[in-house]
């Protein structure tokens, strides 16, 4: 039979690490089903495709896709240790991450090459691993040193829902912790993961909630956002190009806009009251396919806008007005808009946390251990997909 349970796990990959962290409730879901998550990875073909290991002769999953034990020591973070569980649990989901890009097109992953000077793409898939390892270890550290220890009930509930899996399975708890180890977990690491997320939530409110003493101030807010380069505006847009095939316009059509939004800032600069002038003209004028979607203005950030837009937004302060800015899209005027520090006080509670994370793992330092430099990763994928085949093989059967 096929369990179809979704069970509770921590986070799908390190680019999505921290915010499975900092999700309501503490814990996403890992699908234990066949052809769906790692089950379905592939590096030369896909799980299914792979021969299967012999699950009989398995009795540490990570010893069998690796060589190492899974209570072996690869890293430390000052005295604190990683173990290869840890990490390769961490390196099946960073893979898994990155093969999820191509939507299952990969046939091949380049293992040997370079992604910075001397840096192997095998190298970066551990080393992002570790990182991810790293993060988890040191909320534990940290969780140490304030005396915070996890909700009992989340041990409780992933029990709860572990025999309810046992059932689904007619009892076959075999079955079961097979396919933790199809996903690189096993129930004690799937706790450990979870019971992490619930003290990362302690301590993000310890440390920085609104009892805290700490809890960010709307300038503190606003001077985050203006760290990160995040800004509200709104535009009016004298379209240049017909903004269905991109063409330019003629001459004489580029410059009747150009005389129209020159016009359009005379009367701004002339109103007694410019924001309320510029939504009766944005209204009559912009050319912004974009603007019924967006009638209050674009919350956006670096990069996203056009340059010649961006550093005209960013230049301005809250209620300035600009000049006409020429990009390649037209003429715009553009209205610098404030924020609301309410929508964004808690990714900058997050950022203030995230810093105080890595500040701990400067403080403690990480140490590889020599298991960590035997860690083959193509090799490693190579045998988890044998492992997934034969647990899919399993489930069918």
């Amino acid at each position: 039979m096929k369990i179809t349970k979704r069970f509770g796990a921590l986070t799908l990959a390190l680019v999505t690490a921290l915010s499975a962290l900092t999700a309501c409730g503490g814990k996403t879901t890992t699908d234990f089903t066949a052809g769906s998550g790692s089950l379905s990875g592939s590096s030369s073909g896909s799980s299914a495709q792979a021969k299967p290991m012999d699950l009989s002769q398995v009795t540490d999953p990570y010893l069998a896709v690796s060589g190492l034990a899974g209570d072996e020591v690869v890293a430390r973070l000052g005295e604190a240790d990683i173990t290869a569980g840890h990490l390769l649990y961490w390196l099946s989901q960073v893979i898994s991450s990155y093969l999820s890009q191509f939507g299952g097109q990969m046939t091949a992953l380049p293992w040997d090459t370079e992604m910075t000077e001397g840096v192997t793409f095998a190298q970066y898939m551990l080393d992002q691993a570790l990182d991810a390892a790293v993060l988890h270890c040191s909320i534990r550290e940290m969780a140490k040193q304030d005396g915070l220890t996890p909700d009992p009930s989340v041990a409780s509930e992933l029990e709860a829902e572990y025999l309810d899996m046992v059932i689904q399975a007619e009892g076959d708890e075999e079955k079961v912790t097979h396919m933790f180890w199809a996903t690189m977990l096993t129930k004690e690491l799937l706790t450990t993961l979870n019971e992490n997320s619930d003290l990362y939530n302690q301590l993000r409110e310890k440390r920085f909630g609104e009892d805290s003493g700490h809890y960010p101030t709307d300038a503190e807010v606003n001077a985050y956002l203006n760290d990160i380069g995040r800004y509200r505006a709104k535009h009016i847009l004298l379209a240049t190009i017909d903004l269905d095939t991109q063409e330019p316009l003629d001459e004489a059509a580029i410059a009747q806009k150009r005389a129209t939004a020159d016009d359009l800032l005379s009367q701004l600069r002339a109103a007694e009251d410019p924001i309320a002038l510029f939504d009766d003209l944005m209204r009559q004028y912009s050319e912004d396919t974009g603007l019924e979607a967006n009638p209050e203005g674009y919350t956006t950030e670096k990069g996203k806008m056009v340059a010649p837009f961006e550093e005209a937004a960013l230049a301005l302060k809250n209620g300035e007005i600009s000049g006409v800015v020429e990009s390649d899209f037209g003429y715009h005027i553009i209205l610098r808009l404030p924020m609301n520090p309410d929508e964004f006080r808690t990714d900058c509670v997050n950022d203030l946390f995230q810093k105080s994370l890595d500040q701990e793992r400067e403080r403690l330092g990480v140490e590889k251990t020599d298991a960590f430099g035997r860690i083959d990763a193509g090799d490693f994928w190579e045998k988890l997909q044998s492992l997934q085949s034969a647990v899919q093989a399993e489930q069918a059967g």
